[in-house]
């Protein structure tokens, strides 16, 4: 029987939418990406800031709320480390920095130690602005050297190296464990606007294998971090969406995963996936894909790492003190953000689709996009109907591995095992 195969089909429309020392079994850490943070100095009510909130379906006091209530929270869990995977500030103000950082000194304070790696929002931003009265008005960014400066006391200043090429750097977490931050930016080649996309320079490559080298020699675990993603989160993310995956992504996983590098940490998708690739001898690299603070479904990690394992924990902010429905609210916005960009791109894909046929494709690319967006996309009942409802249209019928869009393995609950020397 002739059937198209809907994977195939939706997928290239879903993507254009959108370290004291402790002991290794008792390092808890923390994971922050994205949290797009804007200074209350830079977000006064007026036209400006309510055109901006309408834009992007943010309510600046609600994402404060929220900041405050994730960092609160990793007080109370008396988190060892806390990651912030880039994307730190809204546009790279250099009030939103000096402002985030204030923010944090509570979470400091308490004896947790910040490792910090910039984001494409972070640095060298020529258009940074503030959101005040009537108008949109420009406000100074950050280069890269103040950068550094202003998060010296996260990751930089006590730095075990530091990578000539690129802002990366080596941390030691413990006796067993050294955190490695990798620079995927492109900051360097900004000059009217940022750029999405991201990857690693070739003499930082060199750098990065260098340190897993001398790890391995040395029986001492990595972890990485970086704000691109390094691996696929999604069938055929590389063609339709390259800008959310460093550059020649495979083959740099693949000399990754070969040099010893297990667990890397990432953002800027915006989405709660982990996914794995293994090369042909048998390494494999998990990618641990983080969403943002700044929008549904307000996402952060709390891990646990042992000898042998670390363990995953998602937990998502669902109500605040100023928006106790938070979650449904930001759900909605999500919903209504992600069928305006569907609108939009299906109309000007030039594929001639009824208009009947456009709701239901635009209908199922939201619900793909949330359920994505927060992780372990399961085969819900809406969204079953609406595949069935896309085939019906193409006439064909569905079949059931139409209904899953997820790699494994699953995103907001594991248990990553490390491999052991006898692997190697």
């Amino acid at each position: 029987m002739r059937r198209v195969c809907l994977t195939l089909f939706l997928f290239p429309i879903f993507f254009f939418l959108i370290y004291e020392s402790v002991k290794a079994d008792s390092l808890k850490i923390a994971l922050i990406t994205d949290l797009h943070y804007l200074s209350p100095d830079l977000a006064v009510e007026g036209d400006a800031l309510t055109a901006y909130e309408k834009l992007t379906g943010r309510n600046i006091k609600d994402l404060h709320e929220v900041y405050d209530k994730v960092l609160n929270d990793l007080i109370n869990e008396s988190v060892d480390i806390l990651l912030v995977a880039g994307d730190i500030t809204n546009h790279g103000e250099k009030l939103s920095h000096t402002g985030f950082i204030e923010r944090v000194m509570p979470l400091t304070e308490s004896g947790t130690r910040v490792f910090v790696i910039p984001g494409n929002h972070d640095i060298n931003i020529p258009d940074a602005k503030a959101y005040t009265g009537t108008k949109v008005t420009p406000t100074e960014s950050v280069a890269k050297d103040e950068f550094v400066s202003l998060y010296k006391s996260f990751g930089y200043d006590g730095a075990l190296r530091r990578d000539e090429a690129s802002l990366s750097y080596l941390s030691v977490l413990n006796e067993s464990t050294w955190l490695l931050a990798i620079d995927t930016n492109r900051y360097d080649e900004y000059d009217k606007g940022y750029t999405s996309g991201g990857r690693i320079k070739p003499q930082t490559m060199e750098w990065i294998l260098d340190i897993l080298k001398e790890a391995d020699s040395k029986g001492v675990r990595v972890l990485g971090m970086m704000h691109h993603g390094l691996l696929e989160h999604m069938l055929y993310q590389n063609t339709f969406f390259p800008d959310y995956l460093i550059e020649n992504w495979q083959e740099n996983a693949g000399l990754l995963a070969e040099a010893g590098l297990e667990v890397v940490f990432t953002g800027h998708f915006h989405s709660n996936d982990i996914t794995s690739y293994t090369t042909t001898s048998g390494k494999t690299v998990y990618d641990v894909e983080t969403a943002s603070l700044a929008q549904y479904p307000f996402a952060y990690r709390i891990m646990k790492l042992s000898d042998n394992d670390l363990s995953i924990d998602t937990r998502f902010v669902t109500a605040t003190p100023g928006n106790p429905d938070l979650e449904k609210e930001y759900l909605r916005k999500l919903e209504t953000i992600t069928r305006r960009v569907a609108d939009s791109r299906l109309k000007n894909l030039g594929i001639p689709l009824s208009g009947e046929m456009k709701e239901v494709v635009a209908d199922l690319i939201v619900k793909l996009n949330i359920a994505h967006v927060r992780g372990d996309e399961k085969q819900d009942p809406e969204v079953i109907a609406a595949v069935k409802a896309f085939a019906s249209y193409l006439g064909n019928e569905a079949e059931e591995e139409d209904y899953s869009f997820d790699f494994p393995p699953e995103d907001n609950k594991l248990v990553i095992k490390f491999s052991s020397p006898e692997d190697n």
